[in-house]
Order: C-alpha cells, then sequence, then structure tokens
C-alpha cells in the first residue's frame, strides 16, 4: 500500500489542524486540532472524524496550542485509546491548556442555557473538563532528536521549530519516505525562544503559511508598547491586552519587565489575568532548552505582575478606576476571562486594546482589528469607543520572507509540498513563492482532500 495523507483540517483557514496519514501497516493523525473563528468553521468541531477512531493507532502533535490539540479530549472520548506522542514542553503545557479548554466549553454552555442564547436545547459542551483530564494520560514525551516508533512501521522524529515552548517540527517515515510537517514555525530573533532548527532532507513537506502573503513590518515592538502604556496612562485609561497564555503572554512580560527598568513606562498596575497563563509562565522557566531568557530574565518576567488566579480577583480588576494593564486570556478574544473586561472597558474612550497576535476570520480579535463598531458578548452588543492598536511584531509566527531564509540552507528537494495553515489568500500567495523560489511541485489542498505519497 502507498502512504497516503488526507487533510482534515487548517485548509482555507488557520484552526483545526488534523492531518491522517494512512501507511501500509499502520494510521496516525498528527495533530488534532479545534476549529475557531467563524460558527461555520467552529461546526466542524461537532460533526465528528471521517474515520474509525477505533482503527487509529497513534497521534502525534507538533505543539500545546488548542487549533492543534484542542480536539483530542473529544477524540479519546469519541474512543480514541492510543499514544499520543508530543515533546516533554507540549506535555507540560498540555496539563493546563487541556482541562482549561474543556472548563470552557462547560462554561460557555452553561451561559448560553442561562441567558438562552443557543439553537440547542439544552447546550451541550464538546467535551468536559474531566474528560480533558482523561486524555492527558496517554501522552508520551519524547525528546527533540529522539527518533520514536509511533506505529509499526512508522517512526517520527522532532526538531526545534521556535513557535512556542515545545513546538516542534515533525519527520514523519513510513514506507520508504519521510514526510516533515512543519507545525507553526517561529521567528529567527525572536527575543525570547530559540530559533527554528534546520529541516533535513524530506520526500514530502507540509508547511503552514499563516503570514504567506506579508512581511511582518520593521517596528520595534517595545516602543509601540511603552507609547501605549503612556499615552493611555495620560488618559487616565486602562489597557486590555488580549493574549495567547502560551507564548505570548509571557513575551509580553518580559518587555513589561525590559520597559520597567528602562524607566521607559509609568509606575501601574499590571495584572496576568489567566490561570493558565501563570501556569504556563512557571512552566516556561522550567525548560531553559526551548528559550533565550538567563536565569534573571525569567525571575524578573515572573515578578512583572500581579496574579489573578481566582474569578473574584478577576472581577475585582473590573471594579478598579484608574491606569492599569491587563493581561488576559484568550489571544483572539474567543473565550475566556478576557471578553469580561472586553465588555468593562471597550465603551470608554480613554481605555485601549492592545491586539498582539494573529487574528482569524470571525473571531472577535479580528472584528476589532478590522474596525468594528460593536462587538458581541455573551449575547449582548459591546459599543467599541476604546482605542484599538495592533502590534504586529509581537507575532511568534515568521513571515513568508523569514519562512523562505528559513527553508533555504536545508537545500530541500521534496516530491511535492502542501501549503496549509493560512487564509486563501496567504495559502495560494506562498504557495507560488515556493514554486517561484525553490522550483517546488506545491499545492494548497482542499478539505478532506487526499493525496498518496509514491
Amino acid at each position: 500500500m502507498t502512504t497516503r495523507i488526507q487533510f482534515l483540517g487548517a485548509t482555507d483557514t488557520v484552526t483545526g489542524s488534523r492531518y491522517l496519514v494512512e501507511a501500509r501497516d499502520a494510521r496516525v493523525l498528527v495533530d488534532c486540532g479545534l476549529f475557531q473563528g467563524y460558527r461555520k468553521l467552529r461546526e466542524r468541531n461537532w460533526a465528528g472524524v471521517p474515520f474509525d477512531v477505533s482503527s487509529l493507532d497513534a497521534v502525534v502533535l507538533t505543539h500545546a496550542h488548542i487549533d492543534h490539540t484542542g480536539y483530542v479530549p473529544k477524540l479519546c472520548k469519541l474512543g480514541f485509546q492510543g499514544p499520543i506522542y508530543c515533546t516533554h514542553g507540549t506535555a507540560d503545557l498540555l496539563q493546563i491548556l487541556l482541562p482549561d479548554s474543556g472548563y470552557l466549553q462547560e462554561e460557555d454552555a452553561r451561559r448560553a442555557n442561562k441567558y438562552g442564547y443557543t439553537r440547542h436545547r439544552p447546550a451541550e459542551p464538546l467535551y468536559t473538563k474531566r474528560d480533558a483530564e482523561r486524555s492527558l494520560g496517554q501522552l508520551r514525551p519524547v525528546g527533540f532528536g529522539e527518533p520514536f516508533e509511533v506505529a509499526s512501521g512508522v517512526t517520527g522524529r522532532f526538531t526545534r521549530a521556535g513557535h512556542i515552548l515545545g513546538s516542534a517540527c515533525l519527520a514523519l517515515r513510513a514506507d520508504g519516505a519521510t514526510t516533515t510537517f512543519s507545525g507553526d514555525v517561529g521567528r529567527p530573533r525572536d527575543p525570547i525562544m530559540k530559533p527554528p532548527a534546520p529541516l533535513a532532507p524530506t520526500d514530502y513537506l507540509v508547511i503552514e503559511s499563516t503570514y504567506g502573503d506579508r512581511r511582518h513590518p520593521a517596528e520595534e515592538v517595545a516602543d509601540v508598547l511603552a507609547r501605549v502604556v503612556t499615552d493611555t496612562v495620560e488618559r487616565g485609561g486602562v489597557i486590555v491586552v488580549p493574549a495567547f497564555a502560551v507564548g505570548r503572554a509571557q513575551h509580553l512580560l518580559h518587555l513589561v519587565a525590559t520597559l520597567r527598568a528602562q524607566r521607559r513606562i509609568p509606575e501601574l498596575p499590571v495584572f496576568l489575568d489567566s490561570p493558565m497563563a501563570i501556569s504556563a509562565t512557571k512552566i516556561f522557566c522550567r525548560h531553559v532548552e526551548d528559550h533565550r531568557l538567563s536565569e534573571h530574565e525569567c525571575h524578573a518576567m515572573c515578578n512583572s505582575a500581579h496574579y489573578t488566579r481566582t474569578p473574584d480577583e478577576s472581577k475585582a480588576i473590573d471594579r478598579r478606576s484608574g491606569p492599569m494593564l491587563v493581561i488576559s486570556a484568550s489571544g483572539m478574544a474567543t473565550g475566556g476571562r478576557v471578553l469580561h473586561h472586553l465588555r468593562c472597558f471597550l465603551p470608554d474612550a480613554k481605555n485601549a486594546v492592545l491586539i498582539v497576535g494573529y487574528q482569524a476570520s470571525g473571531t472577535r480579535g479580528r472584528s476589532l482589528v478590522d474596525g468594528a463598531d460593536e462587538l458581541k458578548i455573551f449575547g449582548e452588543y459591546v459599543p467599541v469607543r476604546a482605542r484599538v492598536e495592533q502590534v504586529q511584531g509581537l507575532s511568534a509566527h515568521a513571515d513568508y520572507a523569514e519562512m523562505l531564509d528559513w527553508l533555504r540552507p536545508s537545500g530541500l528537494s521534496p516530491r511535492r509540498v502542501f501549503v496549509t495553515h493560512g487564509e486563501p489568500a496567504a495559502a495560494d500567495a506562498f504557495r507560488r513563492r515556493l514554486r517561484d523560489t525553490f522550483g517546488w511541485d506545491v499545492v494548497v489542498p482542499e478539505m478532506e482532500e487526499g493525496y498518496a505519497l509514491e
């Protein structure tokens, strides 16, 4: 049997990464993410999977972000009982990310039932916190560069991707051919993460294209943050930052600590209002193999904000007056505590919302970036009068030029390249750049499209 790959997510979108690899003696799922954004995308989470879950031998995860891992508890709930391979950093992060995702699923269902904004009676969570906790028992951590047997006749190897803690590119070998999955690729000069490692020769390449049609601006991120904080403090306002709990929150804390030490921002209370981000920050400092920060810098980062762990502490933030900086999840404002802060602070023109990461189509964060004058939160429309500013330079994804620079030294000559994890314009632009730059055979797969890897 010829190895076959089927694309079950991250096609025409940056969410829901799922790639089914079928070899002679095994069936493996690479990444197992949730779809986020538009309702039409989110509904895919409820549609099940187009294969027999009991026939799946293993799952391999490139990194911990929910768009790559958030469907794991549901897959296990559907009957998958096999191993789930990932790096040690990813395994540590999933101990907090997956139960949190289950809790948010339960909270969304509870709130929908309480306030009646659901088409289903009653609304049910996709999975629960308990479901997520059960799935953690199937994790099998593997070190970078360490070959491991994924399933019968299939071996894997992780190399550093530089995107977030534990993020990896995966080389999967089956039936005499190697297919490399880029996962999400970080930037070469990220201030806290080590750069992505060069790729080894591969027969096939599945590569992300989040920024396939864009360059990151040559802005000094610290300057932008210092300006937004200073201007908002002068107005007596509050800065709300929707931030990914893993990666972006730690980057922001490091910037705050640095700017304070340099006396470039006024003294003001800084809150890290995300139990998940608090836990991720502690895990970050345990994995020195992944990041650039010294022990002193880690200590400064961890002590740059007040940690609000309980719901009551979080609610108290919204009752405060005077300038403050609130860093809260989720990064695209799709759920979590940041929604309460946005509902509270968006209507006041003296406040600011700082967008610090990629915002997928259909998310509240994308609506803010696109200039929406109101935002639907908890079934109600909230006016947007606060200033909305975006910082592109904080992205943890390489832009197209950085991706090309990363690929060149590897001297790859794949038989075919599959461009995924990008919105349609970005994916097609990156397809053309790869073809024109390297002369590769490059395609952009459609949802559920399959290819033979001969």
